[in-house]
Order: C-alpha cells, then structure tokens, then sequence
C-alpha cells in the first residue's frame, strides 16, 4: 500500500481556469525562478510530467454561472486523476504544483483508483473549507468546490440555486470522476488553519463533525503536536494526501495568492507541520497551490512555496 518515497515524480498543472482571480497558472514557473534564484538545481533531480489545460476557456463566455468552465475542470479532472493513478501504481511518490485548487479534486481521484480499497485519509491546510457546490456557491469558482466534489456532496440543505440540466449532468461528471463516487469520508478530513467560509460550508463542518485544528491551536500547541494529533485522528486511514494552499499562510506574507486572509500560519509553522507529515509512512502525495505571482512582489510568495517545497522532499528522502 505504501509508496517507495525515494521515488519522486513532479506533477506540473498550470490550470487556472476554476479560480476567480487571473494570474494562478503562473505559479508553477514562478516557483520553479524562485529555485533558480537561490542557485538550486532540485526541479533537475526530478522526472517532471507537465499536464495541458484548458486554460483557453478563459477567453470564452461562461456557460455555467453557478459552476464556471466546468466542463474544462471535467476534463483537467480525468487528466489529473490519469496522471496521479500511473504514478502510484508505478511506485512513484506523486508531488503535485498546481495552479488553482480546483483540480486537486482531480488529484485525490487519481490515488483512490490507484488504491480503490485504500481508506483515503486527507489533511488540508487552506484558509478555506473549499466545500461549496454549485448549489451553494457565492461566486460560481469551482476552486472552492474540490473537497465537496471528492466527498460526493450536494449539501441540498443549503442549496440557493437552482441549476439547469447541463450543470447538473457536468456536476455529475466531476463527482463520479474514476467511476468511484466518494472518494474520501468526511470524518477522514482534517483541516488546518481554516478561518474563512461561508455558512454553507460551516454546515457540512458541523453537520459530520469535521476536525478543525485553528491557526491558535497550531501556535498553542506548536506544529510538531498538531501533526501528531492529526496523523493520531488519522490513524485508520492506509493513505494520506497532503493538500497545502499557500493562502493557509498569514495575509502579511501571502499576498501572491488570489484569496489571502489575516491570522494564518507563518512560514516556518507551515514547514514544520509539512516536514512532520512527510515522516509519516502513509503519506503518499502532496500538493502546493495557488501561487499567483502576478499579485506578489519580488516573487515572495513562489520563494516562500519552494523553501516548503524543497525542505518537504528532502525530509521524504531521508526517510
């Protein structure tokens, strides 16, 4: 069940095209000037799969209001999943940089048919729930609706929209991705630094008691505890997916990001929480999103991703 972590595969997704704000599928590069910039050669060490997006879809008209170019995250979904699955059953440790974080619903579809028997374990460390629907969505931005979409969720509870057929049948189509429908339970969800959702999304919290450790908490009780506790709460899942948004960090250092909120992790919190999951066995792919350096100055945001992202991998090959 458990990867072999020397084996690490660099998965690059420059899609942008489930956020609201421009500017995300220039977060991969970004990340990888910032490497070159501190004179490292780790993005040479690496085999690299680089996914195509549907990122001309930005230049069409929106057919869904309530789902946004859903039909372009439908296919980023099977290509992502395609790409996740091969790199697992290949024995290979799936690091994934992406754009938005619509598509690591994408990602958390391709390790469940990689292991369709595995009980997924998942630890999202974001600002947010990402646990709209389009039947509960402010904005219509499928990058708040990954998680909803990897637990098969509705939340008709708290529906606002009534959505046509079409949006329907394509919600559908992104829920069942992988011909399995939930891909993780809601009590196998940790999410950390989570300060900013609406109270759709504070429902489904509520409504399956889903574990929230604060930013208070993490700083309480310092990362290294936090991640115990987490991977304790975890303990029956066989895998854990990673899923950080660098909007989890506080606003003061996370302004490339398109959704930065105050009260967040700081830098060196988030590297060792990161760092201390990626010891664990059961941990089997990780993913960094929503660096926008088109909202950043200097690059500090990308620099900032890569020193996580270099530390991170480096504890996973030591292990």
């Amino acid at each position: 069940m458990f990867v072999n972590m020397k084996n690490i595969k660099i998965i690059e997704v420059k899609s942008e095209i489930g956020a609201g704000t421009r500017g995300a599928s220039l977060g991969v590069d970004a990340i990888k000037i910032a490497a070159l910039d501190f004179m490292s050669n780790f993005f040479v060490h690496f085999p690299t799969e680089n996914i195509e997006t549907e990122n001309k879809l930005l230049f069409e008209p929106i057919e869904s209001p309530y789902a946004k170019r859903i039909k372009g995250i439908i296919t980023m979904y099977e290509r992502v999943s395609k790409s996740v699955c091969e790199t697992l059953k290949a024995n290979w440790f799936p690091v994934v940089l992406s754009g938005d974080h619509s598509t690591a619903g994408g990602t958390i579809a391709g390790i469940k048919m990689a292991h369709p028997k595995g009980k997924l374990g998942v630890i999202w460390i974001d600002a947010h729930a990402d646990l709209h629907t389009p039947y509960t969505t402010p904005s219509g931005n499928v990058h708040g609706m990954p998680l909803a979409a990897a637990l098969n969720e509705d939340n008709p509870d708290c529906g606002l929209h009534e959505l046509d057929e079409q949006t329907v049948k394509q919600w559908n189509q992104l829920k069942h991705t992988g011909k399995i429908t939930q891909k993780v339970l809601p009590e196998d969800v940790v999410f950390i630094s989570l300060r900013d959702y609406e109270k759709e999304e504070e429902h489904l919290i509520k409504k399956y008691g889903m574990k929230v450790f604060s930013t208070t908490e993490v700083r309480r009780k310092g990362p290294e505890n936090i991640a115990r506790a987490v991977i304790r709460y975890l303990k029956d899942c066989d895998l854990i997916y990673l899923s950080f948004d660098v909007d989890s960090l506080d606003a003061s250092i996370s302004k490339g990001t398109g959704t930065p909120v105050s009260n967040g992790l700081r830098e060196r919190e988030a590297e060792d929480l990161i760092s201390k999951f990626m010891q664990h066995r059961k941990l089997c792919c990780f993913e960094i999103t929503e660096v926008n350096p088109t909202l950043d100055k200097e690059n500090l945001m990308a620099e900032i991703a890569f020193n996580i992202l270099q530390r991170s991998v480096n504890v996973l090959m030591m292990n």
